[in-house]
Formats: C-alpha cells, sequence, structure tokens
C-alpha cells in the first residue's frame, strides 16, 4: 500500500475498526491528544500465549508511564494488531498501523512476521522494537532498516552456545537437529548445527517438521533407529511439547533442547511429564534482575507470571520512551540517532545498542523444566 492511499484510508476511516480489539481499556479515541503507539503480535492462533506476553507487557509499562505524567506531555495509549503468526498478516497489520501514524511499534513475535512487518515500518519511518524477533536477517540488512531494534538477543548468539553444550556433552554420541521450516526454527536450528559441527560433533540426522504437525511417529522411529541420545528442536513451544511426550511415550528417552521458543507455561501443558529435564536457552530470567522486582510485584497483584517475553516488551515500550526524551519528539531521525551506541536503563537491566540495533551484550543462559516450571541451571 502507497503513503498516498495510507492517507486516503485515514481520511475515510478505513481499516481502523480492529485497531484497538485487544486493548479495551485504551480504545481509539478515548483519550483526546493521546500519542498513540503499536504493539503487533499474535493474540490469535497457535502462538497467542506469547501474544498475551507481548500484551501485558504494553499494557503494564504504558499504564506505568501515564501514571508518572506519560511522555513529553501526552498520555499513552496503544493500538493492538493481530498478526496470528502468518507473514502475510503481518504486514497488513504494518500497513494498519501504518494508517494511525504511530511513531513505534513494539512487534513482532515471530521473525517470519517481523522481517515482512520491517518493510513498511522502514518506508514509513516508524520505529520497531521486537522483543523476540531472533533471526539474524532482521537487522543484517543495511542502513535502510535502521528503525529496527530488539530487546533480545540474535539466532547465532543463542545457537553457538547451545552448539557448544552439545558438542562438550555429547562428543562420539548420535544428536538430532530438529527444525519446524520456519525462519526463526530453522534459522535457529541451522545456526546451533553449524556450532555443533565446529567444535566436531556431526548430527547423524537433520530433519524439519510442518508447524501445525500432531503425530510425530515416523520421526521418532528413525531416531530410534539411528540410537540418538539428544535432540536439538527448533521451533515454537506447541510442535516441541508433543515431539517430547511422543517420544517418551513410544520409549525415545533422548534429551531434548531447544531454545527461546518454548518459554511459555503451555509448553509443559501440552507436554505433561515429558517436559521434566528438557533443557532450552534464553536470556537470564529478567523477573529477578532487581530492576523489574516491582513490575513483577504488580504483576503478581494481577495473577500474572510474566514469564518469558513478558518484561523484554515492557523494556521496549521504555526504550522508545527514553529516546523520546533525548530526541525531544517522537520523529524516527531523532529517535534512532538516540538508539545507536547509547545504553538504556530498563526492567531487564541495561541495554546498550550497537549500530545495527542489536544488543552489545545478549545474555544467553540455560534452563531447565521440572513439575511445570523453568529456572536456571
Amino acid at each position: 500500500m502507497t503513503k498516498m492511499n495510507r492517507r486516503n484510508l485515514l481520511k475515510t476511516g478505513g481499516g481502523l475498526a480492529a485497531a484497538s480489539l485487544f486493548a479495551p481499556n485504551l480504545a481509539f479515541g478515548q483519550a483526546a491528544g493521546a500519542l498513540t503507539i503499536g504493539c503487533a503480535g499474535p493474540f490469535t492462533g497457535p502462538n497467542a500465549a506469547f501474544g498475551e506476553q507481548l500484551r501485558r507487557g504494553a499494557n503494564m509499562a504504558v499504564a506505568d508511564m501515564n501514571g508518572a505524567g506519560g511522555l513529553l506531555g501526552r498520555q499513552l495509549a496503544v493500538a493492538f494488531e493481530d498478526d496470528a503468526s502468518d507473514p502475510n498478516q503481518a504486514r497488513a497489520a504494518a500497513n494498519r498501523l501504518a494508517q494511525r501514524r504511530v511513531p513505534f511499534v513494539l512487534g513482532h513475535f515471530n521473525s517470519s512476521c517481523s522481517i515482512p512487518a520491517s518493510e513498511v515500518y522502514a518506508e514509513e519511518n516508524i520505529l520497531q522494537i521486537t522483543p523476540a524477533s531472533t533471526n539474524p536477517r532482521l537487522t543484517d540488512r543495511g542502513a535502510r532498516f535502521r528503525n529496527v531494534f530488539r530487546t533480545c538477543g540474535r539466532d547465532d548468539q543463542q545457537g553457538s552456545i547451545a552448539g557448544n553444550w552439545l558438542a562438550q556433552r555429547y562428543a562420539g554420541k548420535a544428536v538430532a537437529v530438529i527444525h519446524d521450516k520456519t525462519t526463526y526454527g530453522q534459522g535457529l536450528a541451522d545456526e546451533t548445527k553449524k556450532a555443533m559441527n565446529a567444535r566436531g560433533l556431526t548430527e547423524r540426522l537433520y530433519d524439519g517438521v510442518t508447524v501445525g504437525d500432531k503425530d510425530f511417529t515416523a520421526l521418532i522411529t528413525r531416531m530410534k533407529s539411528l540410537n540418538v541420545e539428544a535432540i536439538y528442536f527448533g521451533g515454537l513451544h506447541t510442535e516441541a511439547a508433543l515431539l517430547v511426550r511422543q517420544a517418551r511415550e513410544q520409549g525415545l528417552g533422548a534429551q531434548l533442547v531447544s531454545g527461546d521458543g518454548i518459554v511459555s507455561a503451555e509448553f509443559a501443558t501440552i507436554a505433561g511429564r515429558a517436559s521434566d529435564g528438557v533443557i532450552m536457552t534464553f536470556d537470564s530470567d529478567p523477573r529477578k534482575n532487581p530492576a523489574a522486582a516491582e513490575v513483577v510485584r504488580r504483576f503478581a497483584a494481577q495473577n500474572y507470571d510474566p514469564e518469558g517475553y513478558t518484561l523484554l516488551s515492557y523494556a521496549a515500550v521504555q526504550v522508545f520512551a527514553e529516546a523520546a526524551k533525548r530526541a525531544n519528539g517522537t520523529a524516527l531521525n531523532g529517535l534512532v540517532g538516540n538508539m545507536h551506541g547509547r545504553s538504556f536503563d530498563t526492567v531487564i537491566g541495561r541495554l546498550t545498542y550497537d549500530n545495527k540495533g542489536d544488543l552489545t551484550q545478549p545474555n544467553y543462559v540455560f534452563y531447565i523444566w521440572k513439575d511445570g516450571k523453568y529456572a536456571e541451571m
């Protein structure tokens, strides 16, 4: 959609009806003069649990800022757009947010959604900060995408840690590398494989599953025939949970190792007792950061555990707000000019950006699941 078409839609009101579907307390037009920011993610579909983390983080950050007087003399509001983890819907969601002329979008969750959506945001001079999209390509595309930042790390950083660990623990043993064929899942699996291979461990099996698959019997049978002792899975929590549960039911006790795509309580709900002992990589638990203590307490008062990407989403709003204060405005040039090479104090700690929008010091660690919860190893 061209800029002119977007302006015409603004004049006619087209495309705005669903903009605040997931923000009942911040409905469109409720606060005159409010500064509206965007939040885009999978609020429906198989990854809705992660979308809820983004939504909770955004709403809490905005409520806290409004309680402290707002930003640049204005109250904040959030326009939520659902991409359902679908790249085409992500681009459409980005277009709707561009129609709203938001200066900043928190999102998206999936790398396969953030990358096409970033095309729209770059064209429309909108700042994008993702709390979850880890594919390196998102920030590796040159100066045109100077508007893209993360509050998370990258697949090559996360994969290096996992690959080195596997090579050390399973030297000379049979390891399988499985992915879900998505931009995120295959990208993370490939980075893990690369690191593992560089340390002298070659996978016995490399294969992909399809998002939405429910029966992994054939794959498990192959792994049993190869005496696989460890499985690295690049993908999201639903397929990972079904894979490990069915593996245990079919007598395969191989260690499952995965990444930040399974950081949801739903993983254990689906996997059941088979989740015990599963290892994953993720940022050092942001809930335990002293800077997050008060925010975590307020979430607890709402009977909500700010797991996974909740606090990374809160931090993204903090980064935008601080950049806007430094720039004394929300124009993209002013925002990015105060972000590249600069540091920000957030609920997840101090974040410092390089000239591509990546964190200079990502903090991936290992976690192990037990009794439906995960804890740092």
